[in-house]
Formats: structure tokens, C-alpha cells, sequence
């Protein structure tokens, strides 16, 4: 498998490229849209055919490029039907299989975050979008946000995994680029070491952040995929 993990630096955002060597078939997880002439380089370069674009969940802090990929190369947006973005082409749901050439995604609803936020799990991997993060979590406090919600997905839906899975979170604000689900479990500060559901609560409920400062611009631009941007 071809995989390049991409990094927009002013909202911190990954993004992830997956292609299949012998179908030659890709999929791009969370793109950015300010990255489009970086990411049809970089599909030329490895000779790759963009299928999907997939969406953690509608993001409150950059604006998508998959409106914008599937205008240019024709590739399908799919979002979790919950997410509030009609526009995409495959609204899906928990449990759904994503294939593209050899590639295998399974979607997993991990809201909390977001009603809509899904995980995206391989074998060896996870995408987890702004639900776990390394060391921490996506945030609560608005765009029906539910704290027990977000530790309920979590701790069922991504500690499940095998321990040794990688998790490659959708931001990292320090530098990171790949935990593990043991990793999480034993060290993440929201919710690791056996923190209670009470405990993450009371974690999220105190955080007292600031207003998200992209959100007014990103959120009504990724409803329509990313093209009401102006």
C-alpha cells in the first residue's frame, strides 16, 4: 500500500493519502482545500486515481477539498449520514466496508465530537479524525458536542482495537504523527490510566476554550462540501 501522511500547518490538520500499487486507486482522508495543487501533484507523481475523499466529520476549523477533488478528478465524497453534509456522494453508516483496489476501510461512528464523526479502521490502523487524538480528544463544547457521548465511542469503539494498532489522529498541535491504541489507553491524558466516565466529564467541562476561530468561514463551507466558501 502507498501512504503518505500530509500535514496542513495553519489549523494542524493530517490528511491521509492511501493508494493500492497494483489498482493504482486512492483514497484521501480529510483533504484540505488550500492543499488541492499539492495533492493533484503529488496523485500525478505516484500515478495514482483518486476515488474517494473521506470525511471524518464536518470540520469546524478548515475548509474540505473534496468538493473541489470531485469537480476536478471526479473522486466521490462520503461522510457519515449523520454529519449534516447532503452534498456528498455516499452518506454512510457504522460498520460500512469502503473498498478501493486492495484497500479495506471500515467505518466506525465514534460521535461525541460531533453527531457525524466517524474512524476509519484498516488492520493495522485507524483514522480517528478529531474524536482521539494523541494524547488527548476532539473537544466537546459545540457542534453537538456530548462529553459522555465522545467517551462512550471512544472506549468502546477505538480501545476495542488491537493494542498494537496505529492511530493517526486528523491534528496534533506538538509535533506528533502516530500513536497506538495502547499508547492511548495507558497514557492519554483525557482518558487514560482507567479514567472514569465522570472523570472525562469533568475533564472536558473545564477546559474553557476558545471560540473556534475558523468556524463561522468552515462550518457552513463543509455542509456544502466545500464549495460555499465565499
Amino acid at each position: 500500500m502507498i501512504f503518505r501522511q500530509l500535514f496542513e500547518s495553519e489549523t494542524s490538520t493530517y490528511s491521509y493519502l492511501l493508494g493500492c500499487e497494483r489498482s493504482r486507486r486512492a483514497v484521501l482522508i480529510d483533504p484540505v482545500a488550500s492543499e488541492m495543487n499539492a495533492y493533484l501533484a503529488l496523485l500525478s507523481a505516484l500515478n495514482l486515481n483518486l476515488i474517494y475523499t473521506l470525511e471524518t466529520h464536518v470540520h469546524a476549523d478548515h475548509i474540505t477539498g473534496s468538493g473541489l477533488l470531485r469537480e476536478k478528478l471526479g473522486s466521490k465524497s462520503v461522510v457519515h449520514r449523520d454529519a449534516g453534509a447532503m452534498c456528498a456522494d455516499l452518506l454512510v453508516t457504522d460498520g460500512v466496508l469502503l473498498q478501493v483496489g486492495d484497500i479495506e476501510l471500515w467505518v466506525r461512528h465514534t460521535p461525541g465530537h460531533t453527531n457525524g464523526c466517524v474512524s476509519y479502521v484498516m488492520t493495522d490502523r485507524v483514522f480517528t479524525g478529531d474524536a482521539l487524538l494523541i494524547g488527548g480528544s476532539g473537544r466537546t463544547d459545540f457542534q453537538q458536542g456530548d462529553a459522555g457521548q465522545l467517551y462512550d465511542s471512544i472506549t468502546g469503539k477505538l480501545f476495542s482495537l488491537p493494542p498494537d494498532t496505529l492511530v493517526y489522529p486528523g491534528h496534533d498541535y506538538q509535533g506528533n504523527t502516530v500513536s497506538t491504541i495502547k499508547q492511548e489507553i495507558a497514557k492519554n491524558t483525557r482518558l487514560g490510566g482507567g479514567k472514569s466516565r465522570d472523570e472525562f466529564i469533568a475533564i472536558m467541562q473545564d477546559l474553557k476554550l476558545a471560540y473556534p476561530r475558523f468556524i463561522d468561514k468552515a462550518l457552513p463551507a463543509n455542509q456544502s462540501c466545500g464549495l460555499a466558501a465565499e
